[in-house]
């Protein structure tokens, strides 16, 4: 490996080395916003469907 290539491994493991777990709201929060994402995906791509392409 390059020494480039070493610098960018290393630089990318010290990056993620301190990283400290989550608190459980900071995981509810994470999950409940991809939740509502998903479901407005779904809900917008319905009114689409219904009211445009038909």
């Amino acid at each position: 490996m390059s020494q480039e290539t070493q610098n960018v491994s290393q630089d990318a493991t010290d990056a993620t080395s301190g990283a400290e777990p989550w608190e459980e709201w900071e995981g509810k929060l994470v999950r409940y916003s991809l939740l509502i994402g998903v479901l407005a995906l779904i809900v917008l791509g319905a009114l689409i469907n219904f009211f445009i392409l038909h």
